[in-house]
């Protein structure tokens, strides 16, 4: 490729980062996700978490499948940050084999998905507002997720944690580089980014409420007294 060909390089990623970061630290703030974190729900608890996050994975792939041959949104899809095998292996761990009969999907998690269907299988700058989301939140905070619940559910056979391993990404800091060079390579002009900007932001919104509805549909873990 000569100089001529090479894409432009914006600094799109590091913009996006900034102009979102209000709306990414409220979600780390909620009472749910600040137990999540700490490693203090119970299993039934993140069984509904995993619940909900599978509904919205399940728009969310099938419309990655539709983007993977398009030359912009294309590059973003990885099967390295597939989830959904994993969320199913989880939930049968958690809830048996009869897990898709007793899951449902709760009136935030509806709105979510039906947000997700609206852009992502025809609009390549909301496909991967909400990719970039949703995945690269479950990749950074994984494994901090996975040891904080594993120390504290503590299951004897180590299952029950698929969803948040990555077992097929050698390192996550380098996927998370290279999915922010993609950012700033796409070749978005400045108007496109601000749309993709606002998606973001309203995905942060959408999934607010997923875990505020969480939050106030399950019951609170009571700590245990020192000594008791």
């Amino acid at each position: 490729m000569s100089p001529a060909q090479q894409p432009v390089r914006s600094d799109f990623a590091g913009r996006l980062r900034s102009e979102t970061r209000t709306e990414h630290e409220h979600v780390q703030t909620l009472p749910f996700l600040r137990a999540l974190i700490a490693g203090e729900l119970e299993a039934d608890a993140y069984a509904v978490m995993l619940a909900q996050h599978y509904f919205a994975y399940q728009v969310l792939e099938s419309a990655a499948e539709v983007m993977r041959s398009d030359v912009v949104a294309g590059p973003f899809v990885s099967d390295r940050l597939r989830r959904l095998p994993h969320l199913e292996t989880d939930l049968h761990y958690y809830l048996g084999p009869d897990w898709r009969e007793v899951i449902s999907a709760s009136e935030a998690t509806e709105r979510y998905c039906e947000r997700l269907r609206e852009v992502c299988f025809d609009w390549p700058g909301g496909f991967v507002a909400h990719h970039y989301t949703r995945c690269l939140a479950d990749l950074s905070g994984g494994a901090v997720i996975r040891s904080a619940m594993q120390r504290s559910l503590n299951p004897p056979d180590g299952q029950g944690f698929a969803f948040l391993t990555f077992d097929d990404v050698p390192s996550r800091p380098r996927v998370r580089n290279a999915y922010r060079l993609l950012l700033d390579t796409a070749g978005w002009d400045s108007r496109e980014q601000k749309r993709i900007t606002a998606e973001v932001r309203l995905a942060y919104h959408l999934n607010t409420e997923v875990f505020t509805d969480l939050g106030r549909r399950l019951p609170p873990r009571i700590p245990r007294q020192r000594g008791a």
